[in-house]
């Protein structure tokens, strides 16, 4: 037999890390190490190789409790993850049911999801959510195929030689309102979602959920929870993103939205702050969806493609960055935005505001268009899903900077019929990036420019959040 054929593995800890050498994919390290201790149920399971791996279309990975070797867990590669893998193709709603796909239970809501997700070197395994619990020594099995390396092998894991380690025997401490995330184990939790299920529902007093600097991989749904402050351990270094959108995870009619990577659903008095959400597909694919009542963003940075960031409810946006690809902001909630900037390579806004309420509120903020042909907001016709216009949309400007809008400002606004005289795309003072006025003799007819002193009862209402956002006035929690 030629000795290249020849596979010998050897387990080894040094100082931890467990690495896993074979004669033809070299070292193989481990997180969690092997054999480790306290380790966070929440985890998800890596291994880094010395070249790129690529992932099987075959094989299962099967996670067994050591106490009585029953299955606890089990991803099977030869289901597809999703009637649209790459988020390219066209699903209607529904029709995925017909087909299994690899589901995951997120926040209560089923979502399609991707098993294994390679990143340069590192294989990322993502077993079921909550599945593996405290106190508990579990034992992983994989597979040959499932993990391949090219020009070398990797024949994984046997039940009786397992990748091995024991959870924590308890989560955090009753009583306990401040907990911390660290994709490194070293917090309560490894992931954002593993915080958000312990939260409780309801609290008197607030819970904060710290996230440790890093990279965060996975899609987040949060759902009737209130007095909650997630936020990043420092601004611009902690990351959350997942490839998500309308294809890859098709709308649900039952349901909410499944196409973002961080929803909240139902939620109230909560912030998020300091850190960014990135959406990796294109298409319909949302970086946040906010659907709540008394929701803050404070210094974010929002990335995705058509509707990146989708409002319900009563929010309030302070020093943030939102970048899309058209309609980037879709929205039916009352929103005041202050120093924030918005870039688009579409129109800025879809703006579906209902009857009795506000909605679009900018006060000293930015929105780029992108490719120079950017509108404000924009009502077209949408006959696919039986609406008949949205014909008290309100989107007001109040001093604020704009650059690659085009001179007629908004639109299109279209029907057939549609009553266009309730609309408020109102402007005052708005300026180009230096601060000089913008020339809005072209703007589109049913636009107004707001002017003092006819206008000070306008401008006195709009500058005021809690008038904006039915009595609530926003405070936030670091500004």
């Amino acid at each position: 037999m030629r000795a290249s054929l020849v596979l010998i593995t050897i387990i080894s800890v040094v100082r931890g890390t467990t690495r896993v050498r074979d004669t033809l994919a070299g070292d193989v390290k481990l997180y969690p190490p092997n054999g480790e201790y306290n380790v966070n149920p929440d985890v998800h399971l890596r291994l880094t190789f010395p070249s790129p791996p690529s992932i099987g279309t075959s094989g299962k990975i099967n996670v067994y409790n050591s106490k009585d070797m029953k299955l606890v867990d089990t991803l099977d590669l030869s289901i597809p993850s999703s009637p649209s893998l790459y988020g390219n193709g066209s699903v209607e709603a529904d029709d995925a049911d017909k087909t299994k796909y690899q589901t995951n239970i997120i926040g209560g809501l089923d979502f399609y999801f991707y098993p294994i997700i390679v990143r340069d070197n590192t294989s990322t395994i993502y077993l079921h959510n909550n599945k593996l619990t405290y106190g508990h020594t579990y034992l992983v099995e994989i597979e040959p195929g499932v993990i391949k390396l090219a020009g070398g092998s990797f024949n994984g894991f046997t039940r009786d030689q397992p990748w091995k380690f024991t959870t924590k025997r308890h989560g955090p401490k009753d009583g306990i309102r401040k907990v911390m995330v660290a994709a490194d184990g070293s917090g309560h939790f490894n992931t954002i979602q593993g915080a958000i299920d312990w939260a409780p529902a309801n609290p008197r007093e607030l819970t904060s959920i710290k996230i440790r600097d890093g990279y965060y991989e996975e899609i987040i749904f949060c759902q009737y929870k209130s007095h909650l402050f997630i936020h990043g351990e420092s601004g611009g270094i902690v990351t959350v993103g997942y490839p998500n959108n309308a294809a890859f995870n098709p709308p649900n009619r039952q349901g909410p939205p499944r196409s973002a990577v961080f929803s909240f659903r139902g939620c109230s008095d909560l912030e998020i702050s300091r850190f960014t959400i990135n959406n990796y597909l294109p298409g319909q694919a949302e970086a946040l969806i906010v659907n709540g009542e008394r929701i803050i963003l404070d210094w974010m940075r929002i990335n995705g493609g058509v509707n990146a960031f989708t409002t319900y409810g009563t929010v309030y946006v302070h020093n943030s960055n939102i970048t899309g690809k058209g309609d980037t902001v879709l929205g039916y909630g009352s929103v005041y935005w202050q120093h924030t900037r918005i870039e688009s390579t579409g129109a800025v806004t879809w703006t579906r505001t209902p009857q009795g309420i506000h909605g679009h509120i900018f006060v000293n903020c930015f929105l780029i268009g992108l490719e120079g042909n950017s509108t404000l907001a924009r009502l077209p016709e949408n006959p696919e899903e039986g609406e008949d216009n949205w014909p008290y949309a309100e989107m007001i400007l109040i001093d604020t900077r704009t650059s690659g809008i085009t001179p007629e400002g908004w639109g299109p606004v279209q029907g057939p019929p549609f009553d266009s005289s309730q609309v408020r795309f109102w402007e005052y003072n708005t300026m180009d990036l230096q601060g000089q006025p913008i020339n809005t003799s072209r703007r589109l007819n049913v636009s107004r420019q707001l002017r003092l002193p006819k206008d000070h009862k306008y401008l006195v209402e709009y500058r005021d959040p809690a008038k904006v956002l039915g009595g609530w006035n926003p405070i936030v929690i670091y500004p």
